[in-house]
């Protein structure tokens, strides 16, 4: 998943703001407990701060540090270097390697490779969670570079890939991938239903295997012609839709 403008922060601001290992605690408890210690074992809130950092609950004596459960956890790098890790990740556009960040950070390649790998699996778990709502337009594509004397369109053995696209106010706002072995009814269904708020209203062409797939939606669904290159009216209930109303997700291979 990915979302459209993402706000940016400069580095110098960045570094600015959190100058010390302490700005960093102090970033990481505000979040994670924004009215204040909580004891993830028993719900306390008495405890006291240890000189290692870490938070002890004053009731059952259970200790956690700020970067418990998240991944930053058990590494020995300094909270700075970890948190220029992630700046340095979620600010360029597109994508950073390995390399590239153990130069940006001054770390050698293999500890380079652990914390990029780390981030790109919180981010990635981020992105599981995440359900779009409102309008999302809705449509597969494949992905794989050309095959000649292959079939083309939804019967190529290309791999096959959903593609979901929320709009605000007319605009793309996020995006979700997800892989499939097929397009039928119960593979459109499961990602529907992992990717999608029910109500939400989708938009797509009339591919016989979304149709059945996509009740408890408000789906609305346009014929395509891809011989004439135009999409035809159609309606879903008592639902209308003309051309101008629907910019149809292209599909695409690389």
């Amino acid at each position: 998943m990915s979302k459209s403008k993402p706000k940016r922060i400069r580095i110098h601001a960045f570094t600015r703001k959190y100058a010390t290992e302490g700005d960093y605690r102090a970033y990481l408890a505000k979040t994670r407990w924004p009215e204040g210690f909580i004891c993830p074992k028993c719900g306390s809130q008495r405890h006291c701060k240890l000189s290692n950092g870490l938070y002890q609950c004053n009731e059952c004596h259970h200790q956690t540090s700020v970067t418990a459960g998240t991944f930053m956890h058990r590494s020995r790098l300094p909270l700075k270097t970890r948190f220029l890790s992630l700046y340095f990740v979620t600010q360029d556009k597109r994508g950073i390697s390995a390399t590239q960040l153990a130069l940006m950070i001054g770390v050698n390649y293999k500890t380079a490779w652990l914390m990029l790998k780390r981030i790109r699996a919180a981010m990635g778990n981020r992105d599981a969670m995440h359900m779009l709502g409102g309008v999302v337009e809705f449509d597969d594509c494949y992905i794989v570079g050309p095959t000649v004397g292959k079939e083309r369109g939804r019967g190529t053995e290309k791999a096959k890939v959903f593609v979901a696209l929320s709009l605000k106010d007319g605009r793309p706002e996020y995006l979700k991938l997800g892989v499939t072995e097929n397009i039928r009814k119960e593979s459109v269904k499961s990602f529907a239903e992992k990717s999608i708020q029910h109500g939400s209203t989708i938009k797509s062409d009339a591919c016989r295997s979304y149709i059945p797939a996509l009740t408890g939606y408000d789906h609305q669904y346009e014929k395509f012609d891809p011989k004439a290159e135009s999409l035809q009216r159609s309606t879903c209930g008592n639902i209308s839709l003309r051309k101008a109303e629907f910019p149809r997700m292209i599909r695409f291979s690389v």
